[in-house]
């Protein structure tokens, strides 16, 4: 019994069978220990389901997105978790096509071999997107589907913003999606909001602490952070006990602090000056950008200049997303620096008291939610970290359930923000790093759109025709644009995985410019490169692509970081911009020399580097395309994100809020009053 097998109701063992044979058949599918054991006999209850794939009705030309999603009925989502081996007990349902899987699942799974790991990354895009996500779910769906393979795809909850902004929905595209993709790109289980309220609850404390410091002298201020009782007694509040410890104090009666200790205990001290903390909404909205706070009148006077960044973009978000359990994810709330103490000390979220409301705000985000593809394969949706901002990638609890839930015969598909110079960079040397996880094999998708546009094509604006060149047979052009692919599959190889080409074919593109790009990449060093035309056929047009994944999850496997942890900051800083993008060097602005001295001097240099870089280009500067030379990458400000874990150096002009373009995606968005199905959504 093994991948897709099952076995469903109750199965009595007699004594004709020594009970490891039948351990080892539970084993692999999912199954690590039986409910009840007798000395002659094995009771187990059984809840797995056959897995049935949803047959696709494959229309030509390709009907919209949200077309394709809403024709198809998806399976009831108990049942797609009885066909993977989740218990009725392990997951919350929202609805009928989504659900959240608890944490426990893996205490359960503890001794479950993982599955074989896949990463899907790109080449530099344009601004339209290569279809990486569509890739993940096309090639999830022919492992699943079509090769019968136990197999997972893992995706990252997509932001509002792009969503109703210019770029649109990220299920996936044509036959390739998640569904109910209106649910996918919405609301789905409120894990966006829950970081909203955290972040921004988090934001609220730091004026409210500095107003109440300003106003108020150290005692009075200890007597309200420690109110007596009627018998004159007082008491800590849990929290509390954290800053204490961080002061040296041992003392666990409030009464008994010095006037010294009460004045290092009560007074923060926050430097205004150095707050990095900001508010967050899921909506582009670029007047947010720049901000004053604290006009009403009852604020005296405490205004500060600050600004919004999109909810993505939240250090709340990272940690979601690099989190591995509840403790974990409270450990490392608690821990979020957002500025420094007059006298340079880090202040962090536990000193302000509230990082266990934090967590208390996230319990329930911490749990995957379950999806399904066009074809009824499982899906697991979780964390949406801004992929130039933060590191880009799904979480790492999604990856490890899906590993435990696929087995050693089974695969996971997650997917790495942007292109290999940002999300597979940051997949491998932030994600592995915290996750223990190494995968199998990288899947590396490009487009002859994009290979034209790299080289020195007409440039390609979102919302406006394409250019002629990219619709007709341009060798020469495609041959000069191969050396960006040519890069990345040189960066991914050194890694020590298999690298595979996937060439997600457009309508427009000639057999002799995909046998151009087939033919240059596995010369390059490619372990394979494949035309898939998921988008157009679903899981049957990547048959051969999952073959190729297959076989490359095969081959041993010598995987390595690109840096180690105690590399100073500047040392790991320029290891990413000359060995990853090809610069000849980096320069730093006077605010980034500041916070380099300041971040090592208060010992977060260990942390690994997460570099706010733009996607459209390996150099910083967007226009630049193909392999550019002769570059180096400016650093303009670092910043920490203590608890996520990571430092970000911010290159150039990146922007944590981005702005709605003169016809954002809103205006084919609505609803059939009738129906209530959704319009224009993609």
């Amino acid at each position: 019994m093994s991948g897709w097998s099952t076995i469903s109701g109750w199965i009595l063992r007699s004594s004709a069978y020594p009970p490891e044979m039948y351990l080892s058949a539970l084993a692999s599918i999912g199954i690590v220990e039986p409910f009840v054991k007798y000395p002659q006999k094995i009771l187990v209850s059984i809840h797995m389901e056959s897995f049935e794939p949803i047959k696709l009705n494959l229309l030509k030309p390709v009907p919209s997105d949200i077309d394709i999603s809403q024709a198809v009925t998806p399976k009831n989502i108990l049942k797609v978790a009885r066909e993977v081996g989740i218990q009725d007990d392990e997951i919350s349902p929202y609805g009928t096509t989504k659900a959240k899987v608890h944490l426990s699942i893996l205490d359960r799974l503890n001794d479950q071999p993982d599955g074989k790991y896949i990463v899907v990354t790109g080449i530099n895009p344009t601004p339209l997107g290569e279809g990486k996500s569509t890739t993940t779910v096309g090639l999830a769906q022919s492992l699943g589907a079509h090769l019968r393979k136990k197999t997972f795809a893992c995706l990252r909850q997509p932001s509002q913003g792009p969503t109703f902004g210019i770029k649109g929905g990220a299920a996936g595209g044509g036959y390739s999606q998640v569904i109910p993709m209106e649910e996918f790109n919405l609301h789905l289980t409120g894990d966006i909001h829950a970081i909203t309220a955290a972040n921004n609850l988090l934001a609220a404390q730091i004026e409210a602490r500095m107003f109440h410091e300003a106003t108020q002298k150290d005692e009075a201020l200890f007597n309200r952070l420690c109110p007596a009782e009627k018998d004159g007694s007082r008491t800590f509040a849990p929290i509390m006990f954290r800053r204490l410890k961080k002061l040296g104090i041992k003392k666990t009666d409030p009464n008994t602090l010095t006037a010294e200790e009460k004045g290092k205990f009560a007074r923060l001290d926050l430097d205004p000056s150095t707050i990095t903390w900001n508010r967050v909404v899921d909506t582009c909205d670029r007047f947010l950008r720049k901000i004053t706070v604290g006009q009403g009148t009852e604020e005296k006077g405490h205004t500060r200049e600050t600004n919004y960044d999109i909810t993505v973009a939240s250090e709340v978000m990272a940690i979601l997303a690099l989190t591995n359990g509840l403790e974990d994810m409270r450990e490392r709330l608690g821990r979020m620096v957002v500025g420094s103490s007059r006298a340079g000390e880090p202040v962090t979220a536990d000193d302000l008291g509230v990082g266990g409301a934090l967590t208390v705000l996230m319990k329930d985000a911490i749990m995957p939610n379950l999806m399904q593809t066009l074809e009824g394969t499982p899906v697991f949706v979780h964390a949406g970290p801004f992929a130039n901002i933060a590191h880009g990638n799904n979480s790492i609890i999604a990856d490890r359930i899906a590993l435990k839930l696929a087995g050693k015969e089974g695969y996971v598909v997650t997917e790495a923000g942007f292109g290999a110079d940002i999300g597979a960079e940051k997949f491998f040397n932030i994600k592995c790093r915290y996750s223990g996880l190494t995968p199998n094999c990288a899947v590396i998708v490009a487009t002859v759109r994009a290979l034209k546009m790299h080289g020195g094509g007409p440039n390609v604006v979102a919302g406006a025709p394409l250019h002629p060149a990219y619709k007709e047979e341009e060798l020469n052009l495609l041959g000069a644009g191969l050396s960006n692919l040519l890069h990345h599959i040189g960066n991914l190889k050194r890694t020590g995985v298999p690298v595979v080409v996937a060439i997600n074919q457009f309508s427009t593109d000639s057999p002799a410019e995909l046998e151009l790009v087939k033919v240059k990449t596995v010369e390059g060093g490619a372990d394979a490169a494949v035309v898939s035309n998921h988008w157009a056929e679903g899981g049957a047009g990547a048959v051969e692509l999952a073959q190729a994944v297959v076989d490359a999850c095969e081959k041993p496997t010598d995987f390595k970081f690109l840096y180690t942890l105690d590399l100073s900051i500047k040392e790991k800083i320029e290891k990413i911009a000359k060995e990853i993008y090809g610069a000849d060097g980096v320069t730093y602005e006077a605010e980034a020399e500041k916070k380099i001295e300041l971040y090592t001097r208060q010992g977060f240099a260990g942390l690994p580097i997460c570099m706010a870089k733009t996607h459209l280009s390996l150099s910083s500067d967007a226009t630049k395309k193909g392999v550019p030379k002769g570059f180096t990458i400016p650093i303009r400000d670092v910043r920490a994100s203590v608890g996520a874990g990571f430092l970000y150096p911010l290159v150039g002009t990146m922007s944590t809020m981005p702005g709605l373009p003169t016809r954002p995606c809103f205006y084919d968005i609505d609803i059939d009053l009738k129906t209530g199905k959704i319009m224009g959504l993609f």
